[in-house]
């Protein structure tokens, strides 16, 4: 937040840029980021020297700090430099590098050599670096001993640490005996973010990284993303960091780690009460680890991000997860498509969504087999979501009826809607042509998909003739069969339009019967 606004200050006409000047988008963007690096590391290091303290003298600072620095940067105007140098204060030439990044680039294998070359930075005497990313170079034993003192000699500074990626290719004894490096020369740091990602680790790789995580007491996010996280790996985690009452972000994407492994995480879970960014999709967990993590996750009353796509919950996981759902006001994205929640489970979310999250920006339930029947419940918690921005609702069987509802509740406001995907949901002429007036009429949308569907070759010209102005912002129609729903009924008969007033007489009481 404080990026972006300090951004907007130099940008943005005011009396201190009438007086010297506006920077570029882009240069803004660069000072603004240092800027905030500088004055949060200023901030930090006050109270830490008054640990007793409320922090409120550390606030004022880093507000005062921030402010020094943006008029510096204004007074110094738009230059041709390096994207590094900006002013830290009236003592300093340049702001100091906080981040040290070896990521970019072709993906390789790191040698000896180069790692002596590459890492001397690290080695300069009062170098600031408060991050480093290690990912998409593989270090092999030679090399992590390289890096081995250097890390262990910047430990105490470092906030952020990404070794994403860092060991493809070499062979299991050598990646582990890598990691047993790496970990051991980090131990004792005090890390805000951690980064494992992509190491498929297993839990013999995550045991190699014990003495990191057991370190670890302050961590704020922690990746664990396409790791092999297996039942006993999950257990390993659980079981090696002390603490996470301080982490706000979990996501641990693509694993193998099961209903059993899911009982594990659900215990990290429900000790991490501050958390608000939670992703535990494509891990094969079933009922009962759905149930098991949804109740963990009541205790997260401050979640905004919640991801559990492509796993196997089925209904009765959806209607506990329901429970979770109902407690998080600040909730601004769900991601529950692939589920197997069944109407039932559907229905249960969306009563909970409609009397919780107010802010809610993206609604993802696609593929749980959604029918007509669950529609007034959905449509009516989407008629409370004024501020969604993506509708996913693919892949279920809404058909015109579901569709119908849906649309006339998005009729209204909605004004920040920007992409509605129904695609696959056997929809026909009629209810393709009522979404499509609701989506074309929206100022900024963006993208409508209704691919997948039995629409009449009627209903595709109708479609896209009310998205002739911008035809961009409409999905192909490569996967619609026209003779595959009851279309062809509708033609033979000419009764497609008449058929559309007749769903809309029927739902016409919608808002007195959406409960039923």
């Amino acid at each position: 937040m404080l990026v972006v606004r300090v951004t907007d200050n130099l940008t943005t006409n005011s009396i201190f840029t009438q007086k010297y000047g506006s920077l570029s988008k882009e240069e803004a963007e660069d000072n603004a980021k240092r800027i905030e690096d500088v004055a949060f590391a200023a901030a930090n290091e006050h109270y830490e020297k008054e640990p007793d303290g409320d922090g409120s003298s550390a606030v004022q600072l880093y507000a005062k700090e921030c402010s020094k620095l943006i008029l510096e940067a204004l007074k110094r105007g738009p230059t041709i430099r390096d994207e590094k140098e900006v002013l830290a204060s009236g003592k300093a030439s340049a702001l100091p590098e906080t981040v040290f990044d070896i990521s970019k680039g072709v993906r390789s294998f790191i040698e000896v050599e180069e790692a002596e070359e590459i890492l001397k930075p690290l080695k300069e005497p009062g170098n600031s670096y408060t991050k480093i990313c290690f990912s998409n170079r593989s270090f092999g034993l030679e090399a992590a001993r390289v890096a081995e003192p250097i890390l262990a000699s910047i430990k105490d500074q470092l906030k952020e640490v990404d070794l994403s990626d860092f060991i493809a290719g070499r062979p299991e004894a050598e990646a582990l005996e890598v990691m047993n490096i790496f970990s051991s020369a980090l131990e004792g740091s005090i890390l805000k973010s951690l980064n494992l990602s992509n190491n498929a680790l297993g839990e013999k790789g995550v045991r190699a990284f014990g003495a990191l995580l057991r370190s670890q007491s302050c961590l704020e996010e922690l990746y664990l993303m396409n790791d092999g996280i297996s039942e006993e790996a999950a257990e390993a985690v659980c079981e090696l960091i002390p603490s996470t009452e301080k982490l706000k972000v979990l996501q641990f994407h693509n694993n193998m780690t099961g209903d059993k492994g899911a009982l594990a995480i659900s215990r990290v879970v429900k000790c991490s009460p501050l958390l608000q960014d939670f992703q535990c999709s494509s891990t094969r967990v079933g009922s009962e680890g759905g149930i098991a993590l949804s109740k963990a996750l009541e205790t997260c009353i401050h979640l905004k991000k919640l991801d559990l796509r492509d796993n196997m919950f089925g209904k009765e996981a959806g209607v506990a997860l329901s429970k979770a759902i109902s407690k998080y006001a600040g909730l601004t994205e769900v991601y529950l498509s692939y589920l197997n929640l069944e109407d039932e489970g559907a229905m249960s979310i969306a009563r909970a969504l409609k009397e919780s999250a107010p802010s809610l920006e993206v609604l993802d339930m696609a593929g749980n087999d959604i029918t007509a029947e669950a529609a007034p419940i959905v449509a009516a918690c989407i008629a409370e979501k004024q501020h969604l921005t993506k509708l996913n609702l693919a892949e279920n069987e809404l058909k015109d009826e579901g569709a119908i509802q849906i649309s006339k509740v998005l009729e209204d406001g909605h004004l920040q809607l920007k992409e509605v995907d129904m695609s696959n949901n056997s929809l026909g002429r009629s209810g393709a042509r009522v979404l499509a007036k609701v989506a074309a009429q929206k100022p900024g949308f963006k993208y409508l998909n209704i691919d997948g569907n039995f629409i009449s070759d009627e209903g595709i010209d109708e479609v896209n003739e009310l998205f002739e102005k911008f035809p961009d912002r409409l999905g192909s129609f490569d996967e619609n069969d026209p003779e595959g729903g009851g279309d062809e009924d509708e033609e033979e008969s000419g009764e497609g339009v008449d058929d559309e007033h007749e769903l809309e007489r029927k739902l016409e009481n919608l808002e007195a019967n959406k409960e039923e």
